[in-house]
């Protein structure tokens, strides 16, 4: 069926729930970029996150029949927020299915506008697939996150505003959007009304490296289903788009690009800087986008409108951000040295790198003539790293560069180790899995009753997922038995069996 969605948008109901959001210029992020650029602040919705517009325009569609049935919804976090205020405003039922892995903070505000919430599975996909069943025998309506036109349009009002906007402030519309996109409901909604009426504007949809069902679809000119997503960015976390979304992303975006995790955390911290709001994940894509569209492109000059999404986030996730910005910024750098083990020698190697900041020092005797350093240090840029890498080769120290090493910057930086000291033969692995009540315990009992595990690391992030460092001890003969048990194991994982980081540092038997 088709529909006339500039139509729809121009008669969207969303304000009996939503505000009109600024568009506010971000001016040390203008600066730094060397772009005009203006954040449309959707963290300031009632319920923090510009969902509340789809939720409740297509609520305001409903018959006086369908309403009093009450509604469902499926969702982690944003979309059941929006549906579970505008059903408290229109003295209405909701019932909420979301994933377990849902940041508590969602959760709990969910809650609070009196829905009924039911938590099961690990994703989007999890939770939809048992609001399916519930709806069946309630006969209540399902309110789709992204997949229908009246959530669509109502999320389009955010393209409408942004014209509107940036004609009274500036006298001009902007040269690019960037859209944070998940399902498609935002970037579909914003792109048609723009395309429709300012159709020279730029639009371009920003996703997560591991999230990108929508980028992968568009490449494909068909929907892609992922069969793993990676849930940092749960707001936007889905392994498939929408029927509809599809259609009018494929027609109306321009472009589709992707961002790492330590893009994502340095562009928390630029919203933080400019506007003392902390967003979520997927709350500053749009934002991690423009700054690696424009440095690529070498883009300068030109208006440039971000979306803020979102600011609903647990705040012991911060840590983990934190972390990770000084990476993506190259602020931090992670070295491993081996070096001669001699009296002296660590002295001589804080004399080499002169007075740069050491933020992490972790020291390992190796046999009687090594040892191995690795060593977080503060840096200026990739130059001033590559000037300290040079300066202990040319000293006659091995030394690597591990900063976009993930083994290192998840696991190692928080270990210290050595040889095995029985030189079992041994095989590593990064294993990653939903972080919920019950989760490594689960992992345990998948991964740890038939082979020995040598080394186990594990690290809570906060409503993110688990992520372990884990070794087998795996003698030759049995290699292929346990080949098969791994390909067998349900989880995310990476062999990380012959990464420099690791055979540098904990590996037994081989020296790199």
């Amino acid at each position: 069926m088709s529909h006339d969605y500039l139509q729809l948008i121009e008669k969207a109901d969303v304000y009996g729930a939503a505000v009109k959001t600024p568009l506010a210029r971000a001016d040390k992020l203008s600066a730094n970029m060397g772009n005009d650029v203006y954040i449309k602040r959707e963290d300031l919705q009632p319920v923090f996150s510009f969902k509340i517009r789809g939720a409740y325009n297509k609520m305001q569609s409903l018959t006086a029949e369908e309403l009093q049935r009450g509604v469902i919804a499926a969702s982690a976090g944003n979309h059941a927020q929006g549906v579970a205020l505008s059903a408290s405003l229109l003295g209405i039922k909701a019932t909420i299915v979301m994933p377990e892995t849902s940041p508590e903070i969602k959760i709990d505000a969910v809650k609070n506008y009196g829905a009924e919430v039911i938590l099961h599975g690990e994703n989007y996909a999890d939770a939809a697939e048992k609001a399916a069943l519930i709806m069946a025998d309630s006969k209540a309506t399902y309110i789709h996150p992204y997949d229908d036109p009246h959530v669509i349009a109502g999320q389009g009002t955010i393209g409408k505003e942004i014209i509107q906007q940036s004609l009274a402030l500036l006298n001009q519309t902007p040269d690019i959007i960037f859209i944070c996109v998940g399902g498609g409901g935002l970037a579909a909604g914003i792109a048609t009304y723009i395309k429709q009426t300012r159709p020279h504007i730029t639009l371009i949809g920003v996703q997560p490296v591991d999230s990108d069902a929508m980028r992968q679809s568009l490449q494909a000119q068909k929907k892609v289903r992922l069969e793993k997503v990676d849930i940092f960015a749960d707001g936007v976390a889905v392994k498939e788009v929408g029927d509809e979304t599809f259609r009018l992303c494929q027609q109306y975006l321009d472009d589709v690009l992707v961002v790492t995790t330590d893009e994502i955390c340095a562009a928390i911290k630029d919203a933080f800087e400019d506007t003392r709001s902390i967003l979520e994940p997927a709350g500053a894509l749009a934002i991690a986008g423009a700054k690696k569209y424009a440095r690529d492109r070498q883009i300068k000059g030109q208006t440039i409108v971000v979306t803020a999404s979102g600011a609903n986030t647990n705040f012991d996730r911060l840590r983990h951000v934190c972390e990770r910005t000084e990476f993506a910024e190259r602020r931090e750098a992670i070295i491993a040295i081996t070096l001669p083990e001699s009296p002296g020698v660590i002295k001589e190697f804080c004399e080499l790198i002169g007075n740069r900041s050491i933020t992490e020092f972790n020291y390992r005797f190796r046999d009687p003539n090594e040892a191995v350093l690795y060593v977080g240090l503060q840096i200026k840029d990739q130059n001033d790293l590559d000037q300290v890498i040079q300066t202990l080769l040319n000293r006659g120290y091995a030394a690597i560069d591990l900063t976009d090493n993930e083994l290192a910057k998840l696991h190692l930086r928080h270990m210290i180790g050595g040889n095995h000291p029985l030189n079992t033969r041994e095989r590593i692995f990064r294993f990653r899995f939903p972080e919920k009540p019950g989760a490594l315990m689960s992992f345990l009992n998948h991964a740890g009753n038939t082979w020995n595990i040598s080394l186990f690391h594990y690290r809570n992030h906060g409503a993110d997922f688990g992520r372990v460092l884990c070794a087998f001890e795996v003698p030759e003969e049995q290699e292929t038995q346990f080949n098969a048990f791994i390909s067998q194991l349900d989880y995310w994982l990476i062999d990380e069996s012959k990464n420099p980081a690791y055979r540098l540092f904990l590996c037994a038997n081989e020296k790199s």
